[in-house]
């Protein structure tokens, strides 16, 4: 599969407003189907939104919600340096980092042209973090650009009826708690913050104040990567091999109380990310038809209650985690 990702619906996401008077927003179409779609122009600097595109572009619009990320512009160029990032797009493009206002309006403009569709429907400031080494200054130099720049224009795009909601998308905490403190974002993409091995800083720190601020959460990396169902890696990044070695053996005693219980572990690794009431989707990758139909299966299957207070009496999990609840 094209770089991007293909989201387990939860609570879902449709826009501002509650679609129902329990909060919980439905997608517009509620036939079988995974129907959100995550892309980016970073992803194959191009490429996923190309192929997802190709997929989605003469399919019924209202039939699925789409999100994009911002903030990287791609400008092609005979002397690019793609390779360095993705050694196996055929991408001729360099990446620009811009948060003004312009844009954010340029990149949804581009992103629609890549993928030949009409809307997104949310947009995600992408990678305005700490962790992005690739920022041409300090990120909190390009929080500020943004602050005046790309956050009151999404804002005032979603005013339009040109996008339903905005947010970021970072794999740290601190850019996410800056922007629902000083802005108005609707959802945010919450990536490598909450799972299984690491969710207390999310569940302590930036829960609560999404809860104050009516901010939701598409949750990526609820399994760290893959890290969780067997693969070895942990994260992203070019040191993601490097795994410290108190998650490994998090991960072995995680999966001694699977075996206890008959529980398959990626499956209650997906259903703790999707539990918590701030949390609207989950997007988890997959390259393969099976890789899919077993994550949809996941979030069918019944996880004994005795997992999660088992989890919790050996302090695998914080006691106030949200846990699933059988239906």
């Amino acid at each position: 599969m094209a770089p991007g990702w293909v989201a387990l619906l939860h609570q879902g996401w449709g826009g501002r407003k509650p679609a129902s008077s329990d909060g919980r927003h439905e997608p517009s179409d509620s036939r079988p189907g995974r129907r959100y779609y995550d892309v980016s122009p970073w992803y194959g600097l191009g490429l996923g939104e190309r192929r997802y595109g190709n997929f989605l572009h003469n399919k019924n619009r209202d039939s699925y919600v789409l999100s994009s990320k911002l903030g990287k512009l791609l400008k092609a160029s005979p002397h690019n340096n793609a390779k360095s990032n993705f050694p196996f797009s055929p991408s001729p493009n360099n990446v620009v980092f811009d948060y003004t206002a312009d844009g954010v309006r340029r990149s949804i403009e581009d992103s629609l042209q890549r993928m030949g569709v009409s809307r997104l429907d949310i947009a995600f400031v992408h990678d305005i973090s700490p962790d992005n080494k690739l920022l041409p200054t300090p990120w909190q130099e390009q929080f500020a650009i943004a602050l005046k720049g790309a956050f009151p224009a999404l804002s005032r795009m979603r005013e339009e009826g040109i996008i339903k909601g905005w947010g970021i998308g970072v794999n740290t905490p601190e850019p996410i708690l800056r922007v629902m403190q000083e802005c108005d974002p609707d959802v945010c993409l919450l990536a490598s913050q909450y799972s299984l091995i690491d969710h207390a800083n999310a569940l302590n720190n930036v829960f609560p104040v999404a809860r104050q601020r009516n901010v939701k959460f598409v949750i990526g990396s609820s399994l760290n990567a893959g890290f969780i169902s067997g693969s070895p890696r942990y994260n992203y990044g070019k040191t993601s091999w490097n795994i410290p070695r108190q998650y490994i053996e998090k991960r072995e005693r995680l999966r001694a109380v699977a075996a206890q219980f008959g529980a398959d572990l990626r499956t209650a690794a997906l259903q703790f990310s999707a539990a918590p009431d701030v949390a609207a989707v989950l997007i988890v990758g997959a390259h393969t038809e099976a890789q899919v139909l077993a994550n949809v299966s996941s979030m069918q299957a019944t996880i004994p209650p005795e997992f999660w207070a088992e989890l919790k009496r050996q302090n695998l999990i914080e006691q106030n985690a949200p846990t699933p609840t059988v239906a």
